[in-house]
């Protein structure tokens, strides 16, 4: 059976809501990222055969197909063509996905697959929000099949806390965790092999390179997490333990056994096994259980067998949930941090996660590691990848 290989991954350091970023065009973070595994790769720009890209709100900035834009705004010909895809959170993880299928498919030898997102330029909602009376894209059929369901993944974190035995407690110390383990990884240059710089204005005119994710409470205090108040009274969620709005992008390269070759081409993974699952769209976020489930009986594997995973803390209760569901180990999980201190730059998060697991597989020595992440509706994706 033919392979898929990543032979660089990247992105950029977070950017806070109307942070470092909130002024960079998505369509020039896009490039910034292609045009790094472009070099690191050494693979002639004119023989990249697609740009694959994942962004949620694709509106103002980033409509009109910001993986083309984000072509024409890089290094690659205009010969290269691009698509962007919506599967909500996962969707540059779902490009991932395609740009293996097409390598393993023989259609394809070079494929970029990544993701952006500027949420401080088009927040979250936006397609809805910003044409409300264009219509409401649950006002159709599916009004009737889940009568009275609005699909909240506010409502979707509390159940799943709720439903899988997850306390606020629990949810409070992950999120503490979380800001302390990308401190940590911070100071300790753990991202370094995958931040590249993006140059930015500073309110005072100066310009300055954007290294380091913008969201991380350095002197993160537990006491004052679970002071917060719960978003709903009696609830779990709170602003503390909740995934950050972020702006980035981030990108890899997927190739072929014969581009390896033929480019002198050393591989940083394989994809192993991937998958994609729809669940309870009313449970919203639950995707990630069945979909690592299915992945692991792909790959006829257990959780076991990983040496890492990363399971994107959209909420701290979506990690905490299929780690009890799938008899994870918390000491495995999201080691260096995830979105509650990162953040989650929709979009963007696929391929940003992707190239954490592979660097920290490496610096450990670990073979395996295993992403998933939830997805609005209840879709999720789940992908086993080999370090080499």
């Amino acid at each position: 059976m033919a392979q898929a290989y990543i032979v660089a991954a990247v992105r950029t350091a977070g950017g806070r809501k109307n942070g470092r970023l909130s002024k960079t065009h998505p369509a020039d973070m896009g490039g910034k990222v292609i045009d790094a595994v472009v070099e690191r790769t050494g693979v002639p720009a004119d023989k990249v055969d697609d740009v694959i890209f994942g962004c949620v709100s694709q509106i103002g900035p980033q409509t009109f197909n910001v993986a083309r834009t984000s072509i024409l705004s890089s290094c690659l010909p205009e010969s290269v063509p691009g698509v962007s895809i919506d599967r909500q959170c996962g969707s540059s993880q779902q490009a991932i996905h395609f740009a293996a299928q097409a390598v393993m498919s023989g259609t394809q030898d070079v494929i970029i697959a990544g993701g952006v997102e500027s949420m401080s330029q088009v927040p979250i909602g936006s397609p809805v929000t910003a044409v409300k009376e264009m219509g409401n894209p649950f006002t159709g059929l599916i009004s009737e099949r889940y009568p009275g369901e609005s699909f909240s993944q506010f409502n979707g974190a509390e159940r799943m806390a709720s439903k899988y035995g997850v306390s606020k407690d629990e949810l409070d110390q992950f999120a503490y965790d979380s800001h302390k383990r990308a401190a940590a990884a911070t100071e300790a240059g753990r991202f370094q092999d995958e931040i590249i710089p993006i140059t930015v204005t500073l309110e005072d005119g100066s310009q300055e390179e954007h290294l380091v994710d913008e969201g991380i409470r350095w002197e993160a205090d537990l006491e004052a997490i679970k002071a917060l108040n719960p978003l709903a009274e009696g609830g779990h969620i709170s602003a503390a333990n909740a995934s950050q709005i972020t702006d980035g992008a981030s990108a890899l390269m997927v190739v072929s056994e014969k581009a390896l070759k033929e480019y002198g081409l050393t591989p940083l993974a394989r994809i192993h096994a991937m998958s994609v699952v729809g669940s309870d769209p009313t449970m919203v976020l639950e995707g990630p259980i069945p979909a690592t489930e299915k992945v692991l009986k792909q790959a006829g594997m257990t959780i076991a067998d990983i040496d890492l995973y990363e399971v994107n803390e959209a909420f701290g209760s979506v990690p905490l949930a299929w780690m009890k569901a799938v008899g994870a180990d918390y000491d495995k999980l999201n080691v260096n941090g995830g979105a509650q201190a990162l953040g989650h730059p929709l979009g963007a998060t696929g391929t940003k996660l992707m190239g954490t697991l592979i660097y920290e597989l490496k610096r450990r020595g670990g073979k395996y590691g295993l992403l998933a992440i939830c997805e609005g509706l209840g879709t999720a994706n789940a992908t086993i990848i080999e370090v080499l």
